[in-house]
């Protein structure tokens, strides 16, 4: 019986000590790359609500289609509510994937479970009720969230996107020729890059030239959907 004992604590003490190693919960639910060995690159876009402009690149849309370049875009409910032509355009390339980010740009962990369930669930809402189209990918606004965000998010079933890459095209002081700097020196196999379509990245639609044109092919590599950077591989011997 001692024996018996002994070797119980002793499990339970290896257990103790393992639990801390462990990835947290929250961690384990967020995806903010694909494969590393995966030769491509997801371009996401962030549509959300501007109170100044069109809140539409619509150069850097026009370039992405003219060069058949896959991306995926974020739209927020607020946004979607206000660009209504531009959601159906967006909706027909068949390159493009189309995500979801929340209904007012909220920031998420400063609501309860059941608030952050409602300012998600509402733009799928709209997208399905609307135009037919059944999201799959949520990306929290600012990029901020909380275990009952993660928990909610997989509990409709959606995919939980960040990044990796932060391009950081809506900041006023950036230059191109920094961004393009920054995006060299961290972009590679699975990167996940965010930036913005809605007018608020001055420097987008050039970074974006830039990887096509350059970065990308000089490394071989190939921008992808999210959903495709996702299963990237998977089919591989």
């Amino acid at each position: 019986m001692r024996l018996r004992d002994s070797s119980g604590i002793l499990c339970l003490a290896l257990i103790l000590l393992l639990v801390p190693a462990m990835p947290p919960f929250t961690q384990a639910q967020v995806i903010k790359s694909g494969p590393p060995s995966c030769p491509g690159v997801a371009l996401t876009f962030d549509l959300c609500p501007v109170r100044k402009g069109a809140g539409y690149d619509q150069a850097l849309i026009d370039y992405l289609i003219e060069q058949k370049i896959p991306a995926t875009f974020f739209m927020s409910g607020n946004w979607m509510t206000r660009h209504d032509q531009q959601v159906r355009a967006l909706l027909q390339v068949p390159f493009f994937e189309v995500g979801t980010h929340g209904e007012v740009h909220a920031h998420l962990p400063l609501h309860s479970a059941d608030e952050q369930k409602q300012e998600i669930l509402g733009p799928v809402r709209l997208l399905k009720a609307k135009y037919g189209h059944d999201a799959t990918l949520f990306r929290p606004p600012y990029g901020e969230f909380n275990d009952d965000t993660v928990n909610v998010t997989r509990a409709l079933g959606l995919q939980f996107i960040l990044w990796n890459v932060e391009s950081g095209d809506p900041d006023p002081t950036l230059t191109a020729i920094r961004i393009e700097d920054r995006l060299k020196q961290l972009v590679r196999k699975g990167s996940v890059i965010v930036m913005h379509a809605n007018g608020k990245g001055r420097h987008t639609h050039e970074v974006v030239q830039d990887l096509h044109q350059h970065l990308l092919p000089e490394r071989n590599l190939t921008p992808m959907t999210m959903s495709d950077l996702l299963i990237c591989n998977q089919a591989a011997p």
